[in-house]
């Protein structure tokens, strides 16, 4: 028997067992010997050959990925938006070739990743899927792009990314496992445990931990358990824009917003567009900006003022001592002390050092040493 085969066959044992206090702990050895083998497989395919993968340079200041499947305009709304310029059609896989583009939103290079169309099958690499997949997961936000006809693609598309490693809207789990020599695994946890015990243990020795002290920060079901171990996951943001909404009539919207509700979606925080007649796009940068956790610091600089125009763009929480390497030279080292104003700053020109927490519009000036 194949892997595809085992694989097939784990998939259909746990699909077909109840979940329940007794069957739990065997549930939880199928899906990590499932796990396992998935990941056996990929290996293989990717030794094989498996497509030959686009190398995407990341540029800028972040990355954006457009993830949709094939024909729901997101080609024609990078183009409306950057200086891209990818070919369009009203036909399926009209992008062949990841194409990039940049985009300014308040004074930050954002690269827009237009990726091809993700098809159902994609993390099993059908219609070149991996290639995809492995542009996406490099991405700092996610942008699905829907048709405002066919809402219930979003589930799918969070599916074939869900099997692909990619876990949306989620945090890493808190599971610290540090190996040890003897006395077997010992469990501790800060919350009680929706899993007993016995299964957790069996899950950690089905990936091979025979003594081990393991700690568990939250509640975890088997699966974000398994995540936690494996550590190979990717943890990214997502928003949901909505496309052709120029299309429909006023009537058919509560009908978008029904289905858009019954995926947890709040038709409020979803973006809805024409790409064609490049309508809401305003709307959906500002929501990039929101969701990609940036801020924008204006360099004051000797003889010459402020740079207003180009930022420094660092993450949301980033101290001063985070910021200096992006500025380059031997900056870091001739560090003395720094003079803010804006909204971290007590007073204008307080004088700070390299642990002070920067905000969004500070005006940062560095004092050096010669």
């Amino acid at each position: 028997m194949g892997l595809k085969e085992e694989i097939e066959e784990i998939e259909e044992e746990i699909a077909n067992t109840p979940y329940n206090k007794s069957t739990e702990a065997h549930i939880g050895r199928l899906k990590s010997k499932l796990a396992q083998k998935k990941e056996k497989l990929e290996k293989q395919q990717s030794g094989s050959g498996g497509g030959q993968g686009y190398a995407v340079e990341k540029h800028g200041d972040a990355s954006v990925a457009l993830v949709g499947f094939p024909s729901v305009g997101k080609s024609t709304l990078i183009n409306a938006m950057t200086n891209a310029d990818s070919e369009t059609g009203e036909y399926e896989f009209t992008t062949l070739t990841v194409n990039p583009g940049m985009v300014d939103i308040k004074g930050a290079d954002i690269q827009l990743l237009d990726v091809p169309g993700l098809i159902e099958g994609a993390a099993e690499g059908r219609g070149g899927g991996k290639e995809v997949l492995s542009v996406v997961r490099s991405a700092d936000l996610l942008v699905f792009v829907l048709s405002v006809f066919e809402i219930e693609q979003y589930d799918r598309l969070r599916e074939e990314l869900y099997n692909n490693k990619i876990r949306i809207d989620q945090k890493p789990p808190r599971v610290t496992i540090r190996k040890k020599i003897k006395d077997g695994i010992k469990v501790t946890s800060t919350v009680d445990q929706p899993m007993d015990e016995d299964t957790i243990k069996q899950v950690l020795r089905e990936h091979g931990y025979v003594n081990a002290d393991v700690n568990l920060g939250e509640e975890l079901d088997i699966d974000r358990l398994i995540d936690g171990i494996m550590d190979n996951r990717v943890y990214t943001p997502s928003i949901v824009t909505v496309n052709k909404a120029d299309l429909i009539d006023p009537d058919y919207k509560s009908h978008v917003d029904e289905e858009l509700r019954k995926r947890d979606l709040d038709p409020e925080k979803v973006t809805f567009i024409s790409a064609v007649e490049e309508k809401g796009l305003d709307a959906l940068k500002e929501r990039i900006w929101e969701n990609l956790g940036l801020i924008r610091v204006y360099m004051d600089k000797p003889g010459r003022g402020v740079d207003w125009e180009e930022p420094l763009v660092v993450p949301e929480g980033s101290t001063i001592e985070d910021a200096l390497p992006e500025l380059g030279g031997d900056i870091e080292n001739r560090f003395r002390f720094a003079r803010i104003r804006g909204p971290s700053a007590k007073h204008d020109g307080q004088q700070v050092g390299k642990e002070h927490v920067l905000q969004d519009e500070d005006v940062l000036k560095l004092i050096l040493r010669k």
